[in-house]
């Protein structure tokens, strides 16, 4: 986990908008060739010469994506900037740059904000990424973030949800549902709280399953893997929103259908004892949970040799020409894969 908040608190009205601005960035310092201009300018000037470009960005709303009753502040940061990075390297991409929108209300005090930043900071050095820009905001409705990350890709190199074939190897890097198991942890500990204000949260031997979902990490290391094993993957995404849906997605984004198999699913035995505990299936948490941002890729069958044995690749199931989504399941029944995971307008 990160370090905790300081216990300064500075009302955002002290500072006006410039001198925030140049609060939250003191710490930035710029890495990426790419770079050529950073914050401070009406806009940042990169150059990839030779690459194409990736651009990926993700909204986060206070009450919908997160929740500060039990999210701190610094890990909101590092986690909004590691999901964004993860988009870039599910398409075979290297993140650089990262621009931060933020709207605040003024309940939060500048330390706060600066503990946002400090997370961001965190993840951009761990990932090799320039901050270089965003803006920041008054806000009437709780904390958002809108966070964009820049990367690049060699020309013809880069990996789509488009590419895969009837036959394919469909493979999952680590494992998944983890994430889902502790958003539940936390929600029974707040739950407790609320009831009764004096108890303390009961969250030890669940470290694993509360870092999965509060402190994700991107799979920067699978394009130097699959690098040095000589495979290219045909398409490619990560699991962010349940792994039923995100199969789906690959497959109708391929003109494709899928079989996958219940026992070559990868799950960490945690977060497996633990489904049990709350009386979830385990496999339910993997087909429905998301946020493992693990990553999900199709390869051809004659490459099964080379990612054999492999303890961060898994082989789930194949790509069919049939348009059916199908898990079978340990009981050798074969069942629908439908997209349950989260859907932004599902109550509207």
């Amino acid at each position: 986990m990160l370090d905790s908040p300081s216990p300064q608190r500075t009302p955002l009205s002290d500072l006006g908008e410039f001198a925030l601005i140049d609060r939250l960035t003191a710490a930035v310092e710029i890495k990426a060739p790419s770079t050529k201009k950073g914050v401070g300018d009406d806009a940042a000037i990169l150059d990839f010469e030779d690459s194409e470009v990736l651009i990926s960005k993700d909204l986060l709303v206070e009450g919908v994506h997160f929740d500060l009753g039990y999210v701190p502040l610094k890990h909101l940061g590092y986690k909004s900037a590691v999901v964004n990075f993860s988009d870039i390297y599910a398409m075979n991409g290297i993140p650089s740059q990262l621009l931060i929108g933020m709207a605040v209300s003024n309940r939060f005090p500048v330390e706060a904000l600066e503990e946002i930043y400090a997370g961001m900071l965190l993840a951009c050095s761990r990932y090799g990424v320039d901050l270089v820009g965003g803006d920041t905001t008054s806000s009437q409705s709780g904390l958002i973030l809108s966070v964009t990350a820049v990367g690049h890709v060699p020309k013809g190199t880069a990996v789509r949800r488009d590419g895969a074939q009837a036959g394919d190897l469909l493979v999952v890097t680590g494992d998944l549902g983890a994430a889902y198991m502790g958003l539940q942890v936390l929600e029974r500990e707040k739950a407790a709280y609320q009831a009764n204000p004096n108890l303390q949260p009961e969250l030890q031997g669940h470290e694993y399953v509360l870092e999965r979902q509060l402190k994700p990490e991107a799979r920067k290391d699978l394009r130097p893997l699959l690098k040095d094993l000589g495979v290219t993957p045909t398409s490619m995404m990560d699991v962010s929103d349940g792994l039923s849906s995100e199969i789906l997605h690959l497959g109708t984004q391929s003109g494709l259908g899928c079989t996958i198999y219940e026992d070559k699913i990868p799950m960490d035995p945690q977060m497996m004892h633990l489904a049990e505990e709350f009386g979830i299936n385990p496999i339910t948490a993997v087909l429905n949970g998301g946020e493992d941002y693990e990553i999900l890729f199709t390869i051809p069958m004659a490459e099964w040799d080379k990612i054999k044995g492999n303890p961060s690749l898994t082989p789930i199931g194949h790509m069919t020409q049939d348009k059916v989504f199908q898990m079978v399941t340990n009981a050798g029944q074969s069942i629908p894969l439908e997209a349950q995971g989260w859907t932004a307008f599902q109550g509207e």
